[in-house]
Protein backbone atom coordinates (compact mmCIF):
# COMPACT_ATOMS: atom_id res chain seq x y z
CA UNK A 1 0.00 0.00 0.00
CA UNK A 2 1.19 3.34 -0.54
CA UNK A 3 1.63 5.81 2.16
CA UNK A 4 1.32 9.33 2.84
CA UNK A 5 1.90 11.74 6.20
CA UNK A 6 -0.14 14.36 5.98
CA UNK A 7 2.30 16.10 8.97
CA UNK A 8 5.41 15.58 7.78
CA UNK A 9 5.04 15.09 3.72
CA UNK A 10 6.38 11.67 3.57
CA UNK A 11 5.17 9.38 0.55
CA UNK A 12 6.42 5.36 1.38
CA UNK A 13 5.50 2.60 -1.38
CA UNK A 14 5.32 4.57 -4.64
CA UNK A 15 6.90 3.85 -7.89
CA UNK A 16 8.45 6.50 -9.68
CA UNK A 17 5.36 6.79 -12.06
CA UNK A 18 3.06 6.79 -9.10
CA UNK A 19 4.71 9.27 -6.71
CA UNK A 20 4.80 11.75 -9.86
CA UNK A 21 1.37 11.22 -10.24
CA UNK A 22 0.64 12.24 -6.55
CA UNK A 23 2.91 15.58 -7.21
CA UNK A 24 0.05 15.84 -10.29
CA UNK A 25 -2.81 15.52 -7.36
CA UNK A 26 -1.26 17.93 -5.07
CA UNK A 27 -0.71 20.65 -7.20
CA UNK A 28 -3.80 20.15 -9.07
CA UNK A 29 -5.28 21.03 -5.50
CA UNK A 30 -3.29 24.00 -5.05
CA UNK A 31 -4.46 25.54 -7.81
CA UNK A 32 -8.24 24.61 -7.83
CA UNK A 33 -9.08 25.34 -4.43
CA UNK A 34 -9.19 28.75 -4.91
CA UNK A 35 -12.12 28.06 -6.89
CA UNK A 36 -13.59 25.37 -4.70
CA UNK A 37 -11.64 22.83 -6.83
CA UNK A 38 -14.04 23.63 -9.34
CA UNK A 39 -12.44 20.91 -12.11
CA UNK A 40 -10.44 18.82 -9.72
CA UNK A 41 -11.82 15.99 -10.58
CA UNK A 42 -10.84 15.93 -14.61
CA UNK A 43 -7.56 15.95 -13.49
CA UNK A 44 -7.95 13.26 -11.25
CA UNK A 45 -9.60 11.05 -13.80
CA UNK A 46 -6.41 12.48 -16.03
CA UNK A 47 -3.61 11.60 -14.03
CA UNK A 48 -5.31 8.20 -13.15
CA UNK A 49 -5.56 7.59 -17.05
CA UNK A 50 -1.74 8.08 -17.48
CA UNK A 51 -0.92 6.30 -14.07
CA UNK A 52 -2.85 3.31 -14.21
CA UNK A 53 -2.64 2.07 -10.37
CA UNK A 54 -4.95 -0.37 -8.63
CA UNK A 55 -3.41 0.29 -5.22
CA UNK A 56 -4.93 2.23 -2.49
CA UNK A 57 -3.20 5.15 -1.15
CA UNK A 58 -3.08 5.04 2.61
CA UNK A 59 -3.02 8.47 4.27
CA UNK A 60 -1.61 9.51 7.38
CA UNK A 61 -4.44 11.77 9.33
CA UNK A 62 -2.37 12.74 12.10
CA UNK A 63 -0.03 10.07 14.58
CA UNK A 64 -2.87 7.61 15.69
CA UNK A 65 -5.49 8.03 11.93
CA UNK A 66 -5.34 5.89 8.55
CA UNK A 67 -7.23 6.98 5.93
CA UNK A 68 -7.50 4.72 2.92
CA UNK A 69 -8.89 6.00 -0.17
CA UNK A 70 -8.62 4.57 -4.11
CA UNK A 71 -5.38 5.66 -6.10
CA UNK A 72 -6.65 9.36 -7.91
CA UNK A 73 -9.76 9.40 -6.11
CA UNK A 74 -11.73 12.61 -7.67
CA UNK A 75 -13.06 13.46 -3.74
CA UNK A 76 -10.67 12.51 -1.84
CA UNK A 77 -7.32 13.05 -3.13
CA UNK A 78 -7.65 16.87 -2.53
CA UNK A 79 -6.21 15.45 1.08
CA UNK A 80 -3.06 14.76 0.06
CA UNK A 81 -2.33 18.94 -0.31
CA UNK A 82 -0.79 19.85 3.18
CA UNK A 83 -2.03 22.70 3.05
CA UNK A 84 -5.37 22.14 2.40
CA UNK A 85 -8.16 20.83 5.17
CA UNK A 86 -10.97 19.11 4.81
CA UNK A 87 -14.46 20.82 5.98
CA UNK A 88 -12.19 22.88 8.55
CA UNK A 89 -15.41 24.04 10.34
CA UNK A 90 -16.08 20.21 11.68
CA UNK A 91 -12.45 19.84 12.39
CA UNK A 92 -12.65 22.99 14.51
CA UNK A 93 -15.73 21.22 16.44
CA UNK A 94 -14.15 18.42 17.15
CA UNK A 95 -10.96 20.08 18.75
CA UNK A 96 -12.97 22.12 20.83
CA UNK A 97 -14.51 19.10 21.99
CA UNK A 98 -11.58 16.92 22.14
CA UNK A 99 -11.13 16.68 26.39
CA UNK A 100 -14.41 15.54 26.42
CA UNK A 101 -16.12 12.48 25.77
CA UNK A 102 -18.86 12.15 23.74
CA UNK A 103 -20.62 9.62 20.84
CA UNK A 104 -20.17 10.38 17.27
CA UNK A 105 -22.98 9.45 15.03
CA UNK A 106 -21.22 9.35 11.60
CA UNK A 107 -24.61 9.28 9.19
CA UNK A 108 -23.54 9.10 5.49
CA UNK A 109 -19.81 8.58 6.49
CA UNK A 110 -18.70 7.26 3.03
CA UNK A 111 -15.27 6.16 3.56
CA UNK A 112 -14.95 7.04 7.19
CA UNK A 113 -13.03 9.85 7.65
CA UNK A 114 -14.29 11.61 10.52
CA UNK A 115 -14.71 8.60 12.21
CA UNK A 116 -11.25 7.44 11.72
CA UNK A 117 -10.49 11.34 13.18
CA UNK A 118 -13.15 11.22 15.88
CA UNK A 119 -11.86 8.19 17.29
CA UNK A 120 -7.96 8.93 17.10
CA UNK A 121 -5.68 10.23 20.43
CA UNK A 122 -5.70 13.64 19.03
CA UNK A 123 -9.23 14.28 18.97
CA UNK A 124 -9.83 12.83 22.30
CA UNK A 125 -10.44 8.88 21.18
CA UNK A 126 -14.09 9.36 20.96
CA UNK A 127 -16.85 6.48 20.52
CA UNK A 128 -18.10 6.79 16.88
CA UNK A 129 -20.61 4.67 14.94
CA UNK A 130 -20.44 5.32 11.45
CA UNK A 131 -23.10 4.58 9.31
CA UNK A 132 -23.26 4.51 5.29
CA UNK A 133 -25.94 3.44 2.79
CA UNK A 134 -24.00 2.48 -0.06
CA UNK A 135 -23.17 -1.07 0.19
CA UNK A 136 -19.64 -0.21 -1.75
CA UNK A 137 -18.98 2.85 0.53
CA UNK A 138 -19.48 0.59 3.30
CA UNK A 139 -17.11 -2.01 2.45
CA UNK A 140 -14.30 0.65 2.07
CA UNK A 141 -15.88 1.95 5.71
CA UNK A 142 -14.60 -1.44 7.16
CA UNK A 143 -11.55 -1.71 5.24
CA UNK A 144 -11.05 1.82 7.30
CA UNK A 145 -11.91 0.45 10.40
CA UNK A 146 -9.72 -2.19 10.37
CA UNK A 147 -6.64 -0.10 9.53
CA UNK A 148 -7.63 1.45 12.79
CA UNK A 149 -8.09 -1.16 14.83
CA UNK A 150 -11.82 -1.39 14.83
CA UNK A 151 -12.54 1.28 17.13
CA UNK A 152 -15.51 2.31 15.51
CA UNK A 153 -19.00 0.75 14.52
CA UNK A 154 -20.05 0.38 11.08
CA UNK A 155 -23.35 0.20 10.01
CA UNK A 156 -24.50 -0.46 6.50
CA UNK A 157 -28.23 0.90 6.35
CA UNK A 158 -29.94 4.20 4.56
CA UNK A 159 -30.82 6.98 7.47
CA UNK A 160 -34.83 8.46 6.95
CA UNK A 161 -37.32 9.96 9.15
CA UNK A 162 -38.68 6.51 10.80
CA UNK A 163 -37.50 2.95 10.84
CA UNK A 164 -39.10 0.72 8.39
CA UNK A 165 -38.62 -0.30 4.56
CA UNK A 166 -35.50 -0.61 2.54
CA UNK A 167 -33.79 1.98 -0.09
CA UNK A 168 -32.10 1.12 -2.96
CA UNK A 169 -28.66 3.67 -3.88
CA UNK A 170 -28.05 5.43 -6.90
CA UNK A 171 -25.44 7.75 -8.11
CA UNK A 172 -22.66 7.83 -9.89
CA UNK A 173 -20.24 9.16 -7.50
CA UNK A 174 -19.58 7.75 -4.42
CA UNK A 175 -19.86 11.19 -2.67
CA UNK A 176 -23.09 11.93 -3.95
CA UNK A 177 -25.10 8.65 -3.77
CA UNK A 178 -28.29 8.67 -2.87
CA UNK A 179 -30.86 6.45 -1.29
CA UNK A 180 -34.06 5.93 -2.55
CA UNK A 181 -37.08 4.57 -0.83
CA UNK A 182 -38.69 1.67 -2.62
CA UNK A 183 -41.33 -0.71 -2.14
CA UNK A 184 -39.56 -4.17 -1.95
CA UNK A 185 -36.85 -5.60 -1.02
CA UNK A 186 -34.38 -5.92 -4.49
CA UNK A 187 -30.38 -6.68 -4.69
CA UNK A 188 -28.33 -4.47 -3.22
CA UNK A 189 -30.83 -2.64 -0.92
CA UNK A 190 -30.34 -1.45 2.43
CA UNK A 191 -32.62 -1.11 5.16
CA UNK A 192 -34.09 2.14 6.03
CA UNK A 193 -33.66 2.96 10.09
CA UNK A 194 -34.21 6.52 12.35
CA UNK A 195 -31.57 7.57 14.42
CA UNK A 196 -34.37 7.31 17.51
CA UNK A 197 -35.46 4.06 15.84
CA UNK A 198 -31.44 3.38 16.64
CA UNK A 199 -31.70 4.52 19.67
CA UNK A 200 -34.83 2.21 20.38
CA UNK A 201 -32.80 -0.99 19.18
CA UNK A 202 -30.18 -0.30 21.30
CA UNK A 203 -27.79 0.35 18.84
CA UNK A 204 -27.46 4.35 20.31
CA UNK A 205 -26.80 5.01 23.90
CA UNK A 206 -28.29 8.47 24.34
CA UNK A 207 -26.75 8.87 27.46
CA UNK A 208 -24.28 11.53 27.62
CA UNK A 209 -23.07 13.86 24.45
CA UNK A 210 -23.62 12.83 21.19
CA UNK A 211 -22.66 14.34 17.61
CA UNK A 212 -24.71 13.79 14.58
CA UNK A 213 -23.11 14.37 11.69
CA UNK A 214 -26.08 14.26 8.68
CA UNK A 215 -24.28 14.20 5.24
CA UNK A 216 -27.31 12.08 3.08
CA UNK A 217 -27.78 13.53 0.15
CA UNK A 218 -31.08 15.65 0.22
CA UNK A 219 -32.26 13.35 3.19
CA UNK A 220 -31.51 15.73 5.77
CA UNK A 221 -34.62 17.41 7.20
CA UNK A 222 -36.45 13.39 7.21
CA UNK A 223 -33.21 12.45 8.97
CA UNK A 224 -33.65 15.42 11.39
CA UNK A 225 -37.24 14.52 11.81
CA UNK A 226 -36.68 10.89 12.53
CA UNK A 227 -34.03 12.36 15.42
CA UNK A 228 -36.89 14.37 17.40
CA UNK A 229 -35.87 12.84 20.83
CA UNK A 230 -32.27 12.49 20.18
CA UNK A 231 -32.33 16.08 19.49
CA UNK A 232 -33.54 16.77 22.59
CA UNK A 233 -31.08 15.82 24.82
CA UNK A 234 -27.15 16.51 25.07
CA UNK A 235 -26.84 16.46 21.23
CA UNK A 236 -25.49 18.91 18.15
CA UNK A 237 -26.57 18.05 14.69
CA UNK A 238 -24.08 18.80 11.77
CA UNK A 239 -25.84 18.50 8.70
CA UNK A 240 -25.17 19.80 4.85
CA UNK A 241 -26.99 22.51 3.77
CA UNK A 242 -25.79 22.41 -0.11
CA UNK A 243 -24.60 25.26 -1.70
CA UNK A 244 -26.55 24.81 -4.88
CA UNK A 245 -29.76 25.09 -2.51
CA UNK A 246 -30.40 28.81 -2.60
CA UNK A 247 -33.20 28.48 -0.68
CA UNK A 248 -31.14 27.19 2.47
CA UNK A 249 -33.88 24.66 2.92
CA UNK A 250 -32.33 22.28 5.72
CA UNK A 251 -31.21 25.86 7.68
CA UNK A 252 -34.55 27.63 7.01
CA UNK A 253 -36.44 24.09 8.55
CA UNK A 254 -34.57 24.04 11.57
CA UNK A 255 -35.29 27.95 11.96
CA UNK A 256 -38.57 27.34 11.92
CA UNK A 257 -39.85 23.56 12.77
CA UNK A 258 -37.39 22.93 15.54
CA UNK A 259 -36.24 24.95 18.64
CA UNK A 260 -32.76 24.95 18.40
CA UNK A 261 -30.78 27.22 18.02
CA UNK A 262 -28.66 27.41 14.79
CA UNK A 263 -25.19 28.19 13.95
CA UNK A 264 -22.65 28.45 10.95
CA UNK A 265 -18.93 28.62 10.38
CA UNK A 266 -18.10 32.08 8.85
CA UNK A 267 -14.49 31.85 7.64
CA UNK A 268 -14.26 35.23 7.67
CA UNK A 269 -14.51 35.66 11.25
CA UNK A 270 -12.55 31.61 11.36
CA UNK A 271 -14.90 30.58 13.96
CA UNK A 272 -18.73 30.10 14.56
CA UNK A 273 -21.58 32.55 14.54
CA UNK A 274 -25.34 32.24 15.18
CA UNK A 275 -27.67 32.29 12.16
CA UNK A 276 -30.95 33.92 13.06
CA UNK A 277 -32.08 34.64 9.37
CA UNK A 278 -30.73 32.88 6.46
CA UNK A 279 -29.57 35.89 4.83
CA UNK A 280 -25.99 35.40 6.07
CA UNK A 281 -26.02 31.99 3.95
CA UNK A 282 -25.78 34.00 0.92
CA UNK A 283 -22.67 35.18 1.79
CA UNK A 284 -21.25 32.17 2.92
CA UNK A 285 -22.11 29.59 0.59
CA UNK A 286 -20.32 30.90 -2.01
CA UNK A 287 -19.74 27.68 -4.57
CA UNK A 288 -23.32 26.02 -6.17
CA UNK A 289 -21.13 22.77 -6.19
CA UNK A 290 -19.92 22.79 -2.43
CA UNK A 291 -21.03 21.30 0.76
CA UNK A 292 -21.64 23.33 3.69
CA UNK A 293 -22.55 22.72 6.95
CA UNK A 294 -24.99 24.26 9.56
CA UNK A 295 -24.78 23.13 13.20
CA UNK A 296 -27.90 22.87 15.66
CA UNK A 297 -28.24 22.13 19.27
CA UNK A 298 -30.58 22.91 22.03
CA UNK A 299 -27.95 21.98 24.77
CA UNK A 300 -25.77 24.48 26.66
CA UNK A 301 -22.59 22.12 26.64
CA UNK A 302 -22.83 21.71 22.70
CA UNK A 303 -23.54 26.18 22.10
CA UNK A 304 -20.26 26.49 24.72
CA UNK A 305 -17.90 24.34 22.13
CA UNK A 306 -19.49 25.21 19.17
CA UNK A 307 -18.38 28.94 20.44
CA UNK A 308 -14.92 28.12 21.41
CA UNK A 309 -14.08 26.31 18.36
CA UNK A 310 -11.61 28.38 16.24
CA UNK A 311 -9.55 27.46 12.91
CA UNK A 312 -6.70 29.67 11.69
CA UNK A 313 -6.00 29.25 7.75
CA UNK A 314 -2.53 28.55 6.65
Amino acid sequence: MIVFDRESGRLTGAGQLEAMAIRALQAGSVLTRPFGHRGYGLGCRAVSVVATCDRDIAVKLNSDAVFAMPFADAYWSRILNRRYDYEEDIAALLKSAARFNYTLIDCGANFGYWSVLASSAPFGRQTALAIEASPTNAARLDINARLNGNRFRCLNAAIGGKSGGFAAITGRKHEAFAAVPIGHLQRDAVRIVSLDGLVDEGVINSLGPIMIKLDVEGLEIEAIEGAGRLLATDSIVICEDHGSDRTHSVSRHLLTKTALKVFVFDPAACGYVPVVTTTILDRIKRYGWVGYNVCATASRFWEDRILSATWIYR
